[in-house]
């Protein structure tokens, strides 16, 4: 990955009024990690991507700590379901990032239309068993639990979020009309896949073509850094596939092979969070909008110390 320029930006911290105090303390840090020398402004650089990505992973991560915690702790015959009281504290979180404005009403709305996608899909999955949620619930449609909505809702909350966090901006980024198309073929063949008529190894065709020449520009810190976007793509899809293996060895949900006991989710089903990643970022795309890379430098960097968390 390679810094690229582009003109100066405020820090993003202001959007956010809980951490927008610690802004300047944040920027005489990253001062004095520049000024002890490259490592160091390298070793500094490094966490505040590691911070970013934790910030940006907010609902997901704490809706995941709340699969592992009720698991651990949650009492086999408390009056309240574990599944309900998943989907009572998903409600509350939503309440809580919203009324300290950790998470802004237009985040909040893109984790709506994430719930409504995600609840569809699964009602239809869960009814021809492709996976079944093995305890019981009061606040569910069919065999479908309504916090599983808010799973698929951490997806598109951490891509709003990442992209505001790390200023994205693209070349050569595809047509956002082509990947719409794409998009709802990818959603419908989710829905139909299991009719004998799967279009996943053509639609995963498809997708290379339409990002392979596409890079994504993120500021770190003080400049931008690059990588190909089919990458960044391709590395959210895994950890989202990690995550599924964490909310599978807690019995939240689990596949039919793994009923008797419990064992990893197959490398292949990670064909099938990259095309949901698709239609993720298809939605927050059309939302944010693709900035494009401008040609204007940067401040030199020695003026560009703009603290960004």
């Amino acid at each position: 990955m390679q810094p690229a320029s582009f003109a100066r930006r405020d820090s993003a911290a202001a959007q956010w009024p809980p951490i927008a105090r610690f802004i300047a303390a944040e920027r005489r840090l990253g001062d004095a990690a520049a000024g002890r020398g490259p490592v160091a402004a390298a070793l500094y650089e490094s966490l505040r991507f590691g911070v970013k990505q934790g910030w940006a992973c907010l609902f997901g991560g704490l809706l995941l700590a709340l699969m592992i915690g009720t698991r651990l702790v949650w009492p086999a015959h408390a009056p309240l379901a574990r599944y309900d009281a998943l989907f009572l504290a998903a409600l509350a979180l939503q309440a809580i990032l919203l009324a300290t404005k950790m998470e802004t009403w237009t985040e909040a709305k893109v984790i709506l239309v994430f719930h409504v996608i995600g609840t569809v899909m699964e009602v239809h999955k869960t009814a021809i068993g492709s996976w079944v949620y093995p305890e019981i619930s009061a606040f569910r449609i069919g065999g479908v639990p309504l916090f599983t909505g808010f799973m698929y809702a951490a997806v598109g909350s951490y891509l709003a979020r990442v992209w505001r966090l790390f200023d994205f901006r693209f070349t050569r980024h595809p047509n956002l009309t082509f990947l719409s198309a794409l998009a709802v073929a990818i959603y419908v063949n989710f829905l139909t896949n299991h009719l004998g008529y799967d279009l996943r190894y053509g639609l995963l065709a498809v997708a290379v073509i339409l990002f392979a020449p596409a890079t994504i520009h993120f500021q770190v810190w003080r400049s931008h850094r690059r990588m190909p976007l089919l990458l960044g793509l391709l590395l959210v899809a895994l950890f989202i596939w990690f995550a599924e293996n964490v909310g599978t060895f807690t019995g939240t949900w689990l596949y039919p092979n793994q009923k008797l006991h419990w064992s990893p989710v197959p490398l292949a089903k990670l064909s099938s969070w990259f095309l949901l990643m698709i239609v993720s970022y298809t939605l927050i795309a059309r939302v944010n909008g693709i900035s494009r890379l401008s040609a204007q430098p940067l401040a030199s960097p020695a003026s560009a110390g703009v603290a960004v968390p």
